[in-house]
């Protein structure tokens, strides 16, 4: 990525997080489009989890990795500590590699 594109990213980036502190006393939202926001982010955080942790580059990243991600997401809805959500989704997807599940 360019260095220029970089810049122009960190400055859209601040601007951003620097308008919410300024702008919180004078815009009110109605109840109905925040929860339509908050409920929005979750869907985007789900979809880029979902992107990243069942894809290998351009393709599936296969059925281990899939599984090791579905047992770490319900360790993590179970709140578990985080470092058990962590060994729990890799000793799956491990085992299950070590096992031929592909």
């Amino acid at each position: 990525m360019p260095v220029t594109a970089v810049l122009i990213l960190a400055a859209g980036t601040f601007a951003i997080r620097f308008a919410g502190p300024l702008l919180r006393d004078r815009v009110t939202l109605p109840d109905r489009v925040r929860e339509i926001i908050s409920a929005s982010a979750t869907v985007l955080l789900l979809a880029l989890v979902a992107v990243s942790a069942l894809t290998n580059g351009k393709q599936f990243g296969g059925w281990a990795l899939a599984l090791g991600v579905v047992v770490g997401g319900l360790a993590a809805w179970r709140k578990l500590p985080f470092v058990v959500v962590i060994v729990l989704a890799a000793a799956t997807t491990a085992g299950l590699r070590l096992l031929g599940v592909g």
